[in-house]
């Protein structure tokens, strides 16, 4: 299992692949199956741990990201040999090594950053097995072996029927993730907003999200993780999730539905194929019909929430369709 580097895997705090990455493999270890996880030296693996790099690079700035990614791909695809099957998480460049052995490569697309980077994908087109993280991200040009959600343990997101009064958003502070929309629909529609997560654009945190924060009406309290991650998002009345971009999968969505809380979403990307408008929360188009939908959210069951994540977007059925996966592409 070939991990990222940019967080640690399972990541402290931030990191949505390194977080994948690390569920499947303890998930995968748990039944049984042989796992080296390729990842930084601090990482925590019940399988075996292969690193080279000594720490996270966006953790310790005396990483240079592009030395030690090289050096960590290789790392792996020179023991291609020891597996039966080599699962990348890291994005494009090992896609590049992969006609220098003969083990069967799986990759898992967390997204595109951009259409520049699609000529690697279409290049090894014919010699890698694609799995696409939401029917929404597939792309045209690339063919692939499956689409499998991600999964989460529902044990850390306990079930909080109530809910609170303050409405949520979880994310990078960037506009992909519609922080300011998100200050916007709280603020028209009367309700309180409290924001977790890291500073991804300073000048646009700057710009659009300091203004607004006054410690009462509107709260940053930066990243959380832990205990203290599923408590904010079982005790939030509504989770916003008002994109800008078309969202590949969205963990927080999930994580918030585990917990009984249902989502504003914009409808963008994944989020029909997580979402179910009126059961689970509600898929809008405009910051009017976001305002509307918060005033309807109080409708909305909070147990339907917790049923949708326990019906399709476990770790355990993650694991369980990758497991079927490699099964295929080694027969």
């Amino acid at each position: 299992m070939l991990a990222p580097i940019s967080w640690r895997t399972p990541p402290r705090h931030y990191g949505p692949w390194e977080l994948v990455t690390s569920l499947l493999t303890e998930a995968l270890v748990a039944r049984g199956v042989d796992v080296t996880l390729f990842a930084t030296a601090d990482s925590q693996t019940a399988g075996k741990l292969a690193s080279i790099c000594p720490a996270p690079y966006s953790e310790d700035p005396s990483i240079e990201p592009k030395v030690w990614e090289i050096l960590h791909v290789a790392h792996v695809f020179e023991r291609a040999g020891e597996f039966d099957l080599i699962h990348n998480q890291a994005d494009f460049v090992p896609l590049a090594f992969t006609r220098l052995i003969d083990t069967p490569v799986v990759t898992t697309i967390h997204g595109f950053s951009s259409e520049r980077i699609m000529p690697v994908f279409e290049a090894y087109d014919d010699r890698v097995d694609y799995v696409a993280i939401s029917d929404a991200d597939r792309h045209p040009a690339l063919s692939y072996a499956a689409t499998i959600h991600h999964g989460i343990p529902l044990d850390d997101f306990p079930f909080d029927a109530l809910g609170g009064d303050d409405l949520l958003f979880y994310g990078r502070i960037h506009h992909d993730k519609g922080a300011w929309e998100a200050i916007e629909a709280a603020r028209r529609a009367g309700r309180r907003l409290v924001m977790a997560g890291i500073v991804q654009d300073e000048d646009y945190h700057r710009r659009r999200v300091m203004p607004a924060l006054d410690g009462d009406r509107v709260r940053h309290i930066g990243t959380v993780g832990g205990a203290r991650r599923a408590q904010l998002l079982g005790s939030a009345r509504a989770l916003l999730h008002l994109i800008n971009f078309d969202e590949p999968f969205g963990l927080s969505v999930i994580e918030a539905m585990a917990c009984g809380t249902p989502v504003i979403a914009f409808n963008r990307g994944s989020m029909p194929e997580l979402i179910d408008h009126g059961v689970t929360g509600f898929l809008v188009d405009t910051l009017d019909e976001a305002v509307a939908a918060i005033t309807q959210v109080g409708d909305i069951d909070r147990t339907a929430c917790r049923a949708a994540v326990e019906a399709r977007f476990t770790v355990d059925r993650m694991a369980d369709r990758y497991l079927a996966l490699y099964r295929e592409l080694l027969d």
